[in-house]
């Protein structure tokens, strides 16, 4: 799909932002088709770029910085230099939107925080990233995402009761921040689009996991006792799911079962002892639920997935089999999603990674272009904007 065809076509959008949760909200926008201009510092670029995982490199940088910053332009700055600031001044002049995740006081030191460029650029959507927002205690700690799901009760949330805290296995505090600050800023460029103003627009990794966190949090605020959710001894999957929600192992793998009259379910898998406990007692499926579950989990040990699954599927139940990745990719739903692409740098080095989710007039959204090595554009871009030259440039000269 061309970038003219894209719904953010011709939107400008300065990156500022480092490592996953500001990134990840500017590959977004990429992906829709604004030109995603990401401002590094000369020396090391984006800190992500050495952030390693899963020992993989691609181009001499991390794999993580190249998925995530696929489709953008790097622009080499040096925030502290007089010249490069003047520079990146002059460009912030050409741009709709700008993202950073800087620590609080970090920009307000080097003059572009919102209020000192909102009188020059009132059209500016100014989109910011912090770890616990900017007034508090926590102000000034890490904003990372091991971190913030630890502090905010959803590490908690995990494993049976017995467990310690069992954090996600993604860092989905990050990009699920990342999400809310897209939102924020489509928002705010509707808005301008309306009125001109511009805006300000923030989120904090404690706030994303705090909403992440409402439906059990919810429950726990409207508590009398004000106590804490209840872990269940065995397949945890909801602090406040009556049985039989969670998933059980089977004879050759697991089985994961949502929402299901527990009555229904004992009659449907054979266990009887469930079926007539359920039905005494309707009320007590959650009061009850580890007793419940413990029936169902000697139960269904006693065969495979598959064959659960050939009772419980025809029946309507909501079960699925839990699959790990290489059975994923081997399954014809994965090939039907068509949710792989291949990207391409510079150089010609090409890597597997995920496209957009998003489908836009019924089209997959790709963009093959991988992420740019460091400072790749700054010459092209510093031309186009006819920004001002450096100290070294006018040397030459």
């Amino acid at each position: 799909m061309e970038e003219r065809g894209l719904p953010l076509a011709g939107l400008v959008v300065l990156d500022f932002s480092q490592y996953l949760a500001g990134p990840s909200c500017a590959l977004r926008l990429a992906d829709l088709g604004a030109d995603v201009i990401k401002v590094e510092r000369p020396q090391g670029g984006d800190a992500c770029r050495s952030l390693v995982v899963a020992d993989q490199r691609h181009e001499g940088d991390s794999a993580l910085f190249h998925t995530i910053n696929r489709n953008k332009r790097s622009f080499a700055a040096d925030l502290k230099a007089p010249a490069d600031l003047a520079r990146v001044r002059a460009l912030i002049g050409h741009a709709d939107v700008m993202i950073h995740n800087f620590r609080p006081g970090v920009m307000e030191r080097l003059g572009l925080d919102y209020a000192s460029l909102a009188v020059a650029h009132p059209r500016l959507v100014y989109a910011c990233v912090s770890g616990y927002g900017g007034e508090g205690p926590w102000r000034d700690k890490p904003g990372q995402d091991l971190l913030v799901q630890s502090l905010s009760g959803l590490a908690w949330l995990g494993g049976n009761a017995g467990d310690p805290p069992v954090p996600a296995g993604v860092s989905v505090i990050d990009i699920l921040t990342g999400a809310h600050l897209v939102q924020g800023i489509l928002a705010a460029v509707l808005r301008r689009e309306r009125d001109g103003r511009g805006g300000l627009v923030e989120a904090s990794l404690m706030e994303s996991a705090l909403d992440l966190q409402f439906e059990p949090f919810t429950a726990f605020l409207n508590d009398p006792a004000g106590e804490q959710p209840r872990r269940s001894a065995t397949s945890h999957a909801n602090v406040h799911a009556a049985a039989p929600y969670g998933i059980y192992a089977t004879a050759d793998g697991y089985l994961a079962l949502a929402m299901t009259p527990l009555d229904r379910l004992g009659e449907l898998v054979g266990c009887e002892p469930l079926r007539a406990a359920a039905a005494a007692a309707p009320d007590s499926w959650l009061r009850g639920r580890d007793r419940y579950k413990a029936m169902l989990a000697g139960h269904l040990a006693g065969r495979p997935t598959a064959h659960w699954l050939a009772l419980l599927e025809p029946a309507g139940v909501w079960c699925a089999d839990v699959l790990t990745w290489p059975e994923l990719v081997r399954h014809p739903a994965f090939a039907a999603l068509d949710m792989v692409q291949e990207i391409a740098s510079a150089g010609g080095a090409r890597m597997r990674t995920t496209r957009c989710p998003i489908r836009i007039d019924g089209r997959r959204l790709r963009s093959p272009r991988g992420a740019p090595r460091l400072g790749e554009h700054t010459e092209d871009i510093a031309a186009a904007y006819r920004l001002p030259a450096t100290d070294t440039q006018e040397t030459q000269a």
